[in-house]
Parts: C-alpha cells; sequence; structure tokens
C-alpha cells in the first residue's frame, strides 16, 4: 500500500502536469489533511500558489486542475470553496476495503522503503566514571525512538553510543585508582568501586588541593597516552565499571547501542590535523591550530575559529567529532548522521559540520543534522536538579517512577499477586517517563511531573496503554481470537466507525512525517488522538452485541486500532500490557 498522502499527492501532479505546461513547483499539487472536518478530509491550496505565477483566477486554476484530476476512487468528486481551495472527502467504499488490507497485512499497510540508506544515530553518549543524569534522559529515548523508526522503515541503521572515554580528567581518577584501590591493577575483571559519582569527586577534590597529587595526575595521562600498561589497565577498568552502570539503565529503558568512544577516534586525530593544514585550512593562532570559520565572530567582532590542535600539542572534542564524522562518512558509508544533543551544542556542530564540508569530508550526499532538544525543568520552572542541587541521578528518577506506579496499583487492584504488580509497575512507569518526554516538541523545555505524566487520563503512556488493554479486554470478554478475523471490505455505518477509520489511515504518513523532521511527538499525538477516537466509537457503537456482519468489522476496528497501538508504542519505544 501506498501512503494515503503520497497516492493523492501524486494523482495532483498528473493533474497539474496535464493542466498546465512548463515545470510545476510541487508546493503547487501538495494535498494536506484538512484542519476541519466540515471541508472535507484532505485539501490542496497550490490554485493560490499557480495563481500568481499565471495571473489568472485562483479558482480558474482549481477548475482546471479538477477538470484533469482523475480521483474517483478514492474520493467523493473534489469540491472547490473559498478562494479556490480543493476539498477532498473519501469515499467510504475505499475506507472499508482499504482497511480490511491494513488488516490482514502483518505491517498494516506499511511497505518497507525502496531505497534503504544507511543511517547513523549517535545518540546517549555519557561519561566514563560519571553516573548517568537526567540530562541523557532526552538524547538516549529520543535517540532510540528515531533509530527504532529507521529500523522499520527498512533503513541500515547504527547506533552509535560516543562514550567520554578519553581526555586529560581521566589522569586524575587513573592516579586516584591506583592510590586508593592498588588492587585493581591484579585484577582482570571490573573492580567495584562503589558510587562512581563519589570516586569522581574524591579524585578531583585531590586534584585541585594536592599539588603532588595534581603533578602525578598530569603525567598520567602521559602515561595513558603513551600506552603505559598500568596506565592503560585502570584506564580500561573505570571504563569497565561504567559500562556496568550504564547498561543497568539501558537495559531498564530497553536501549540497544553500539559503544564507539572517543578513544576510538584516537589513531585518526594527527591526520585531521596534518590533512586540514595540507589543504591549506589551518591558521596558527596564539600558538593553537584553528581552521576560522565563516559567519562565526566573537564579542567583539571578530572571526571565531574552531581550535583542532591546542597549543600543547593535544587534541578536544572539535578534533575528535572531525575524526568520527570523517570515518562514518568513508567506512561506515552513512547517507544520514544524526547527532542527537542538547540545543547547547548547536553552534559546535555548526561549526564542525562547517569545516568538515570545506574538507570535502562531508560530500552532498551525506546529510549531517544536528537532533538538538531542550531542558527537562523541575516543576519550578528551573533546570531539573535536587534539592541540594545536585544533577537527578537517571536510576532514582527512573526507579521513583516504577514506586509510584506500584504504590498506585496496590492502591487500584490490592488483591493483583505482587509478580504481576511489579511486571505492570516497571512497564507503566518506564513508559511514562518516555512518553513525557517523547510527547513534547523535542526543541522546547519541558517541565518534569510525575503526576501528571503517571496520570489515567490525558495525553499520557498509562491513557494509550489502556486503550490498548480496553481492546484486549473485549476480546477476552467475548471468547474472541482476532488472528481469527478475515474480511475483504469493513462494513462502516456511523460517524465514529469513519472517524476512527480515517484516523488510522494516517498511521504510514504520520511514521513517514516523523521519519523526515525527525519529531517523535507528532506520532504521540497521532496515537493520543487514535486512543481517543477508540473510546468515543467503543462508547457509542455496541461490538460484541452488533448484528453481523457490523459484530466482525468493528471486531477488526478494534483489532486494528490495538495493533497500531502496538506498533506505535514499539516505535517510541513503549510495550504495551494486556491488563492493567
Amino acid at each position: 500500500m501506498q501512503s494515503l498522502l503520497s497516492a493523492l499527492t501524486a494523482k495532483f501532479a498528473t493533474a497539474c502536469e496535464r493542466a498546465f505546461s512548463g515545470s510545476i513547483e510541487p508546493a503547487v499539487y501538495q494535498v494536506v489533511p484538512s484542519k476541519d472536518p466540515k471541508f472535507g478530509d484532505y485539501q490542496c491550496n497550490g490554485a493560490m500558489i499557480l495563481a500568481k505565477q499565471l495571473g489568472q483566477p485562483p479558482r480558474t486554476i482549481a477548475q482546471r486542475i479538477v477538470d484533469h484530476l482523475e480521483i474517483a476512487d478514492l474520493c467523493h468528486p473534489p469540491e472547490i470553496a473559498g478562494a479556490g481551495f480543493i476539498n477532498l472527502k473519501l469515499q467510504t467504499s475505499f475506507l472499508e476495503t482499504t482497511l480490511a488490507q491494513m488488516h490482514r497485512d502483518q505491517r498494516l499497510g506499511i511497505p518497507p522503503v525502496t531505497q534503504p540508506e544507511t543511517i547513523i544515530v549517535d545518540f546517549s553518549s555519557p561519561n566514563i566514571a560519571k553516573e548517568m543524569h537526567v540530562g541523557h534522559l532526552r538524547s538516549t529515548i529520543i535517540g532510540d525512538c528515531l533509530a527504532r523508526i529507521f529500523e522499520f522503515l527498512g533503513h541500515r541503521t547504527l547506533r552509535l553510543n560516543h562514550v567520554g572515554d578519553w581526555g586529560t580528567q581521566f589522569g586524575m581518577l587513573i592516579t586516584h585508582l591506583k592510590t586508593e584501590f592498588p588492587q585493581a591493577l591484579t585484577q582482570s575483571h571490573a573492580l567495584d568501586l562503589g558510587d562512581l559519582v563519589e570516586f569522581y569527586r574524591q579524585a578531583k577534590t585531590r586534584f585541585d588541593t594536592d599539588a603532588e597529587f595534581r603533578d602525578k595526575a598530569r603525567l598520567a595521562v602521559v602515561d595513558l597516552q603513551s600506552g603505559e600498561p598500568s596506565a592503560h589497565q585502570a584506564w580500561q577498568l573505570l571504563c569497565a565499571q561504567s559500562r556496568q552502570e550504564f547498561q543497568k539503565i539501558y537495559d531498564l529503558l530497553d536501549i540497544r547501542l553500539e559503544e564507539r568512544g572517543e578513544s576510538f577516534y584516537n589513531p585518526y586525530l594527527p591526520a585531521v590535523v596534518q590533512d586540514l593544514a595540507a589543504l591549506g585550512l589551518l591558521t596558527e593562532d596564539d600558538g593553537a591550530k584553528c581552521v576560522f570559520l565563516s559567519g562565526f565572530t566573537n564579542k567583539e567582532g571578530e572571526p571565531l575559529p574552531l581550535i583542532v590542535q591546542k597549543r600543547d600539542g593535544g587534541f578536544n572534542y572539535a578534533t575528535t567529532d572531525l575524526a568520527a564524522l570523517r570515518y562514518r562518512v568513508q567506512v561506515d558509508r552513512a547517507d544520514r548522521i544524526l547527532y542527537v544533543t542538547d540545543m547547547g551544542q548547536s553552534a559546535h556542530f555548526t561549526q564542525v559540520f562547517q569545516v568538515a564540508q570545506r574538507a570535502g569530508w562531508l560530500p552532498d550526499r551525506v546529510k549531517a543534522i544536528h537532533v538538538p532538544f531542550g531542558l527537562v525543568l523541575g516543576e519550578d520552572g528551573k533546570k531539573f536538579k535536587t534539592r541540594s542541587g545536585d544533577t537527578v541521578a537517571l536510576k532514582l528518577l527512573l526507579q521513583e517512577a516504577i514506586d509510584r506506579a506500584q504504590q498506585d496499583l496496590h492502591q487500584r487492584n490490592p488483591n493483583l499477586d505482587q509478580d504481576t504488580i511489579d511486571h505492570t509497575a516497571r512497564v507503566i512507569g518506564i513508559s511514562a517517563v518516555k512518553y513525557a518526554d517523547l510527547s513534547q516538541n523535542r526543541t522546547s523545555n519541558y517541565v518534569f511531573s510525575f503526576d501528571k505524566m503517571l496520570a489515567l487520563q490525558g495525553n499520557t503512556a498509562p491513557y494509550l496503554l489502556y486503550a490498548y488493554v480496553r481492546v484486549q479486554g473485549i476480546a477476552r470478554k467475548g471468547n474472541i481470537n482476532y488472528g481469527d478475523l478475515c474480511l475483504d471490505r469493513l462494513c462502516l455505518t456511523t460517524d465514529p466507525e469513519l472517524v476512527l477509520a480515517k484516523h488510522l489511515l494516517q498511521l504510514a504518513d504520520t511514521i513517514a512525517t516523523v521519519a523526515e523532521d525527525l519529531l517523535p511527538n507528532r506520532l504521540c499525538q497521532y496515537l493520543y488522538e487514535l486512543s481517543q477516537k477508540f473510546n468515543q466509537f467503543f462508547e457509542q457503537c455496541p461490538v460484541l452485541q452488533a448484528p453481523e456482519p457490523l459484530r466482525t468489522s468493528r471486531l477488526c476496528l478494534c483489532d486494528l486500532t490495538a495493533r497500531t497501538l502496538q506498533l506505535g508504542l514499539a516505535l517510541l519505544g513503549i510495550p504495551v500490557l494486556e491488563k492493567m
């Protein structure tokens, strides 16, 4: 099945080509959903664009398009309204046949893409020896959602975790490890260092206050960079310990990642500087090697450089990101590279992309895209922190969501067995946190509220999960196996059925839109509206008591709704529940 918007747009494109000679820009024949159902289901507003170009009244242009439009298999005769809007109303027969096809298809009528791309999604990226905190939440779940959508569509998707596993801070961490945990160097496995945050703080305090420790830490950096065995072993132990802690979070969130930390690109850093110099792009400024950028200036209005090698010969984030980008283009053969990080890094990535383009490392065929997101705020409207002012540990935040869900389940269902409560609370708690984030426009800040995200009403994960559970309840009550249902055509006789049917047909277009604009909240909004429309249908249209063929048709509509919810939630990284 072709997505409905694509099919309608293709028919308008053909009509415009027949009606007008010359090149027709895509905006002319683009079809969009109607904002107000009283004007129909879809509309095309291109007549106004062509009217300006051709110097003719837009209604005249609209009529010429309609005269060449072959759309009777999908819609009622088009209506021209207002200044020249072309309104479309779908044929009920088309809805009935198409929904039956969707119901019979495991992929709900959404075929894999015909030309799969290699897409890299760079997300999560915590720092070694530091705890994952609420600041990593958005990157992790937004990146995972986008990767799930690309994978579902059939793209070759590489999920990369660009962890911070290199840098000068490892000098103090290695030195602290050697002096406080000397037994670490005699072990071949990860050492339990206890609270990693506290470990980091102790090392930082010693570095700031103890001159002898500071000197040793600086030497440890040199040892690590030169490959000295004990320094390298200490570094590996620190990384292994951190990975264990990270994996607990990823398991809880059901996240898959391939780690390629900053250290992976170390062998490629000298070539970045050498090649930029050979291309004539490097300028030495105050001992540092830089690339001066177009469009970037400091407060004094002077050109702002991107430093790729510091005056002491060391490299930095920009050097690593340039090496990573070049590797992803040349070795991974990426078609698209997405960097899911906070908005504060927008300027950094713009600069890195500009340098890569000027160096010829980012060809036109490859799209490098920064996918920025806003802050998580507390209910006071300020950056989300603990009462002591620290960043909120992600594992504690997720556990509190689970605990609250468990408490609510105990109150509402005191007779449930503990295993069921534990499983259900984990799904609801984690899903609530994920959905609350994904349902916001990622470019906006949002207020974190357990009460709102765990509510059974409103645009929340529990509300959507309950809509799915409701459909399964119908099957249990009627002893129905949805898998046995099969119709060549549904029977849509009432407005609630038609409204639900039309919304179900928008699934493919919604997923395609999210894959293009990288805004998961559009999928969340679609699923929320689907749940609302299903509940209205369920309240107004008898299902199990309906006469045939209405009964089977409405059961198919229920099943199609549940499977659409299940697929949509899975793309958000949220599993469904059979009971709540």
